[in-house]
């Protein structure tokens, strides 16, 4: 085999030390960094080829100096040239699992017996990848990964009935072997668009990666980490609906999102920039016209591997794909809600009951469009529709005491006897709290308000405003704060207008007149 280029810089150097230095074999084996065994033998072979100093070397090529230290490599040069390997196609092998150079050596040579050696072989594949871009030199196991990210161009859509433009963002998402892509506009990039772009990608690949590769968008990631990013929890719950997993690409390193990156750019140039003289009235007439050049780009052939990206995406991607699940992701934003000593948590101002066992826990809520679904340490503990009417109760039947009397010493009665405390009046309106209710632990939320207002404003204002509130027939939290905000419990109360006796007077025709059966034209 004949020598390298990097070989024959050693053998230069190894004879320079030798011959120009007049260092030992030992010495330029140091410093060439090869055995003396190896200086011996290029010494040697310059001796046979008539070459006894250093100016005789240094005034040749390294052609002519490797043509005479080793003269076979002519012969070997003259010999019929070996079968070379499809390097495209051992590049798409490499990318299924399991899959290594050795064992596509082996088919190599079993196909072609008189084929290239195992290290020729490698070195061969070596310089044909190195040719290919970066992002394609990366090795993307089939099935693996899905990289994901917004465009940084926007497209503007107008409003046909007041001609006002609003940008609409651009989602791209590329699988990793294949580089098979898809892209969707949408109005914003929020947390509901971001994963509903998710479901919609895995509906277009038909099947799910192992893992999602998103940059640090605060909508997937709410803090980035290069060790431990914290995931939104919505975004996770998604991750697990679909048995795949985030890992957020790491600050800084570019590389770790190259393969959408390159995507992006493709999309910009080969979609966005072909739309840069449309107007669209519709994110569904954008979208219509982005999928169709969608196609046109995964269909379009790469230049060095002269395959399209959903040849590859057939032959690879999507054989190794996990199955989608049987129900698509709905979405639902995570909260955190307390339960309140009334056995109910509060969400966007309704009320949903839990078992009254979890008083005073913290809850992991998941809200819906259509339901309220609320854990605790991760086993679901109560599900409710969701209810748009602020200041309601949702209540489960099953979630109550069975004696209320024993329910952590909070009953009605504990509750107006506490507010005889401050004053008759304000067991009144406790009394009448409880008992507007339907169940009278619905009422212990605004009496125990009632109360805090004694801290805030002394017990003798909420006495008289109680009072206010009872002669004025509104018993409610909101009366009374009322009353103490605008200092009107010590005001006179409206006089009753008095009672007028009905007239009696000639002119009147009274009720009786009306009951009269008239016929005939009516009187003038």
């Amino acid at each position: 085999m004949a020598a390298t280029r990097l070989s024959m810089r050693k053998i230069r150097e190894t004879l320079r030390l030798k011959w120009a230095q007049g260092l030992s074999h030992r010495q330029a084996a140091r410093s060439c960094g090869i055995g003396r065994g190896t200086v011996s033998d290029y010494v040697l072979r310059a001796r046979s080829a008539g070459l006894t100093c250093w100016k005789q070397v240094e005034g040749l090529s390294d052609v002519d100096l490797e043509r005479r230290l080793f003269p076979s490599s002519l012969r070997v040069a003259g010999r019929r040239a070996r079968p070379l390997p499809d390097w495209a196609e051992v590049h798409q092998e490499l990318k299924r699992k399991s899959v290594t150079l050795s064992l596509l050596w082996e088919e190599y040579k079993s196909v072609q017996p008189e084929g290239y050696e195992y290290s020729r072989f490698c070195e061969l594949y070596g310089e044909w990848s190195g040719r290919l871009a970066v992002c394609l030199r990366q090795e993307h196991k089939a099935g693996e990964k899905l990289f994901v990210d917004y465009s940084g161009q926007t497209v503007d859509v107008v409003n046909p009935s007041t001609g006002e433009a609003r940008e609409a963002q651009v989602f791209v998402a590329v699988l990793g072997a294949s580089s098979y892509a898809y892209a969707e506009a949408t109005w914003t990039q929020d947390l509901q668009d971001w994963t509903d772009s998710h479901r919609r990608a895995f509906e277009f690949f038909d099947g799910v990666t192992e893992l999602v590769i998103p940059d640090n968008l605060k909508s997937g990631v709410l803090k980035p980490c290069r060790y431990e990013p914290d995931i939104n929890p919505t975004y996770n719950d998604l991750a697990q609906h679909y048995g795949t997993a985030v890992l957020p690409a790491r600050v800084r390193k570019p590389r770790d999102k190259a393969k959408v990156e390159a995507g992006v750019l493709l999309v910009e140039r080969w979609i966005l920039a072909c739309l840069r003289n449309r107007t669209f009235f519709s994110l569904a007439e954008l979208n219509a016209e982005i999928r169709r050049l969608l196609d046109k780009l995964n269909s379009r052939p790469m230049q060095v591997l002269k395959l399209s990206r959903r040849e590859l995406y057939e032959r690879l991607d999507r054989p190794a794909l996990k199955p989608l699940p049987a129900q698509a992701y709905v979405y639902g934003e995570w909260s955190k809600a307390r339960v309140s000593i009334d056995y109910h948590v509060e969400i966007e101002r309704h009320y949903y009951s839990v078992p009254y066992q979890l008083v005073k826990k913290q809850l992991d809520v998941r809200v819906r469009s259509h339901s309220v679904e609320c854990f605790h340490k991760g086993q679901r503990v109560a599900v409710h529709v969701r209810s748009w009417f602020a200041g309601r109760h949702t209540t489960v039947r099953e979630h109550m005491p069975k004696a209320h009397q024993a329910y952590l010493e909070w009953t009605p009665q504990r509750l107006i006897q506490w507010a005889r405390q401050t004053g008759p009046a304000t067991a009144g309106v406790v009394d009448a709290i409880m008992s507007s209710r339907a169940h009278p632990q619905q009422g212990f939320r605004p009496c125990l308000g009632l109360l805090r207002l004694g801290k805030t404003y002394s017990p003798l204002r909420l006495e008289a405003a109680c009072r206010r509130a009872l002669a004025l027939g509104s018993t409610s939290y909101k009366t009374v704060k009322s009353i103490l905000e605008k200092h009107l419990e010590h005001q006179p109360l409206p006089a009753k207008r008095p009672h007028t006796p009905p007239l009696d007077h000639g002119n009147i025709r009274g009720a009786d007149y009306y009951a009269e059966t008239h016929t005939g034209d009516a009187p003038c």
